[in-house]
């Protein structure tokens, strides 16, 4: 007994040896991660220089090309180049923001820019672990996995780090889609963030609803705060925010039935209120005010006539007759733009089926229920997917206590590995931007 014990015991040496190996294997990955998020690029004053700082000292182990650009001073995008054998095929692209949205500390249970984890759950706490700095950071994890396979992609594969999606775009992603240097990069397919999944299959977007950034004003006679009478602007504001209301519960409806997805209705919701007249101490209480306003995000989908949708803002939400104006702060009208999700786009079945084999499924294809930088690459004729690999999770973007798991971060890079392998190796010269 004594010898076969000893027998064994180069064998679990050497199990063990392994088990840390992977285990230190799993812990590089998610430290790099976790570096990423600890860079402070909350809007509405993001430290890019940093954040691009890191992901070329990233890039330079894995031979990267990389290149800065920078449309507006102060806003840089990264572009990083895995150079493919084949330079006449058109390239892929795989984009990232680098920015993230504001939050309120006290009501996290970590702090969301220390990257915490909870080693009971796995959970990665920090504003960016959901959108979208895994996504950038599981790009180039990928890329790190397949060139120690020795793997060498036919198509070259770019990796863009854009600034400024959270507020727009404006200034990152569509200025440099517009570039003359975008149209000479030739890329025929483009991937972006999508959203997690509650389920285990992965959610895939191929177009998105449009964003109305609506501001509502009304008008009134002031008076005594203890007097009733009509038309004041409060009360006619009032009647306003009502008729949204009730056209809100309406789309909601819809979509609590089920057989309609988020981004199949109209989504209306409040994001301001403004109103009063100001005091040291707070509002004037006994002065009704002679203006007020409301701000509206409102997202319309791709089937939904806007035109009917802006007769009623006129006639019924902010109509003159009633002292009444509006403006809009952001609208995105005119033809929608959307990527074939079916067996006429090659880029959709080899997507399809490098998620099967990396052990996933995809979802049926879905109308992103907000907006990203993808709509800028549709519109440039470019076919663009959603995707981001997060399955089992709920979908807490811009919302307290954002968190991704350690597993599932790691299985989204292999998810990736597949993706990437199979899109750079992709030989057909069918399916092109301009045949999509």
């Amino acid at each position: 007994m004594a010898a076969m014990n000893l027998l064994l015991l180069p064998l679990l040496l050497v199990l063990h040896l392994c088990l840390l190996s992977a285990v230190a294997g799993d812990d590089a990955p998610v430290s790099r991660f976790q570096e990423y998020l600890r860079i402070n690029t909350v809007q509405p004053n993001p430290d890019y220089y940093k954040a691009v700082d890191f992901i070329i000292s990233q890039a330079k182990p894995l031979s990267l090309e990389s290149q800065t650009i920078e449309h507006v001073k102060g806003k840089p995008l990264l572009l990083l180049k895995w150079v493919g054998s084949d330079p006449t095929l058109p390239a892929i692209l795989l984009n990232s923001h680098t920015d993230v949205v504001p939050f309120e500390d006290s009501k996290w249970t970590h702090h969301p820019l220390l990257a915490h984890i909870d080693h009971t759950s796995g959970n990665i706490y920090a504003r960016g672990s959901q959108d979208m700095k895994c996504v950038g950071m599981q790009y180039l994890e990928a890329i790190r996995k397949l060139q120690a396979s020795g793997f060498h992609p036919l198509r070259s594969v770019y990796l863009s780090f854009v600034p400024d999606e959270e507020i727009g775009g404006h200034d990152g992603a569509e200025k440099f889609v517009d570039s003359n240097f975008f149209k000479s990069l030739n890329i025929a397919i483009a991937l972006d963030e999508g959203l997690p999944s509650p389920t285990e299959s992965y959610r895939v977007f191929y177009g998105e609803r449009s964003p109305w950034w609506l501001v509502i004003k009304a008008k009134g006679p002031p008076g005594h705060g203890a007097k009733l009478y009509d038309h004041s602007a409060m009360e006619n504001l009032l009647k306003s925010i009502e008729s949204i209301r009730r056209f809100r519960a309406s789309q909601f409806d819809l979509l609590k039935a089920g057989g309609t997805a988020e981004g199949d209705v109209v989504s209306v919701n409040m994001a301001f209120l403004k109103a009063g007249t100001p005091s040291p101490t707070g509002f004037v209480m006994n002065l009704q005010p002679s203006e007020a306003e409301a701000g509206f995000d409102i997202r319309v989908p791709p089937s939904v006539d806007a035109e009917v949708l802006e007769r009623r803002l006129v006639e019924e939400w902010a109509p003159a007759s009633r002292n009444m104006s509006f403006e809009f702060k952001q609208k995105v009208t005119g033809k929608q733009f959307l990527t074939a999700a079916d067996d006429s786009n090659p880029w959709w079945g080899l997507l399809e089926t490098a998620v099967k084999e990396a052990g996933g499924r995809t979802s049926k294809p879905e109308i992103f229920p907000a907006s990203t930088d993808a709509r800028y690459f549709r519109k440039a004729g470019v076919p663009a997917f959603g995707f981001s690999p997060i399955s089992n999770t709920p979908s807490l973007l811009h919302d307290h206590n954002e968190y991704l798991g350690k597993a599932e971060y790691l299985k989204g890079i292999d998810v990736y590995v597949s993706i990437i392998k199979a899109y750079a190796s992709y030989e057909g010269k069918s399916g092109s931007r301009d045949e999509l």
